[in-house]
């Protein structure tokens, strides 16, 4: 991984971070009076804020793993290397998790056909994922490219 790829991560892991935290306000903004007010699923309205604050946090653990993935001077090829990895990894769960919180908002304000859906078509981004993250993350040995 090249030193401006990298940093190209750190951004784009801090832009989702940003929306992320967007989403995760409108949320609570939106929700949280009928969520008070018993108007809707209690425990699904806080498993997906649990699930907002994953992502965010997943991102943001990203973005340090893809910055010391940038720093070349600090640390040899293999410790760039296991960066860029575990950046890659909570990428990965980030978006997988920021792709399931609209299923459970859905869920939350009982739009249950529409929620079924959402879910099976997260279900298939997952299977997606599952199957093509291994061969679209870099491998060990083209990591480092100066």
């Amino acid at each position: 991984m090249t030193n401006e790829l990298a940093a190209a991560n750190v951004n784009r892991c801090y832009q989702l971070a940003a929306s992320s935290i967007a989403i995760f306000t409108f949320l609570l903004f939106f929700l949280f009076p009928k969520y008070a007010s018993g108007d809707i699923d209690a425990r699904a309205f806080q498993l997906a804020l649990i699930v907002m604050g994953v992502s965010i946090f997943s991102f943001a653990f990203a973005s340090f793993y893809y910055y010391g993935a940038s720093l070349a001077d600090r640390f040899d090829d293999a410790g760039q290397i296991r960066f860029a990895l575990s950046g890659d990894r909570f990428w990965l769960l980030g978006c997988v998790l920021l792709f399931l919180t609209p299923c459970i908002v859905l869920f939350t304000i009982e739009l249950f056909a529409v929620a079924f859906i959402w879910f099976m078509l997260w279900l298939v981004y997952l299977a997606f994922a599952i199957r093509i993250f291994p061969r679209i993350r870099a491998s060990e040995k083209n990591q480092i490219h100066r």
